[in-house]
């Protein structure tokens, strides 16, 4: 695959195993800043361990994953963390807050941990908690919220630290429908607002609607349906 020009970050030819288990076999991933980009497929595709790759999460095996003009695999243990801490944002199915925190520290924990002084750090969480709705949960802790409620605020903490990609791995997958487009809506009008670019990991349609491209996974396989004809 030949990078497009701009890419923000860029997967060649990733490879991964699990024991005799192909996940990953030949995948080629692409993304622009501020760009929104489903990767679909069935349960077992290889979706999941996609995201985790790109993140820097997870080691390839082999292949090549371009960040930034940088090379993942080859930045230390220490370097990937810093970069998840810094520049990357996070979303998962089940939010995982952190339950002994209220929302509004669980929303501001991403900045404390780089050093950000309380006081800022809050107000910089109460801004983003308001822009998803959820500034009236603060005091509460993750346990007293809705699902509905309690996943904005895990939106709010990814974005809280501005990074430039959030990775959301099936974030309405705990939600009903209604529940599920309100996260959807918000969480690409913030990401957009924050000028964040967004791997958004789904099986459902109506969920990677919200994107700006599709990548559809197969047995590890990748195929990007806008050059499909």
């Amino acid at each position: 695959m030949r990078i497009p020009p701009g890419t923000l970050l860029a997967a060649q030819d990733l490879r991964k195993a699990y024991g005799s288990t192909q996940a990953l076999d030949g995948v080629e991933f692409s993304i622009h800043p501020g760009e929104i980009v489903a990767v679909m497929g069935p349960s077992g595709s290889g979706k999941s361990t996609l995201l985790h790759c790109l993140a820097g999460i997870v080691p390839p095996d082999s292949g090549s994953i371009t960040y930034g003009g940088r090379e993942i695999a080859g930045m230390s243990d220490a370097g990937r963390s810093a970069l998840r801490r810094s520049e990357f944002g996070f979303v998962f199915q089940f939010g995982r807050l952190v339950p002994e925190l209220t929302c509004l520290e669980n929303v501001a924990l991403p900045l404390r941990l780089n050093g950000v002084k309380r006081k800022a750090a809050e107000a910089t969480a109460r801004e983003w908690m308001a822009q998803l709705e959820v500034d009236h949960v603060g005091a509460g802790r993750p346990g007293e919220v809705s699902g509905g409620q309690g996943q904005r605020v895990a939106i709010a903490r990814a974005l809280v630290s501005r990074p430039r990609i959030v990775f959301a791995d099936e974030p309405t997958g705990a939600l009903d429908s209604l529940n599920g487009e309100l996260v959807m809506r918000l969480l690409t009008e913030a990401a957009r607002s924050a000028g964040a670019a967004v791997v958004l990991v789904t099986h459902e349609t109506r969920v990677a609607a919200y994107s700006d491209r599709e990548i559809l996974m197969r047995d590890g396989r990748s195929r990007d349906m806008e050059h499909v004809i």
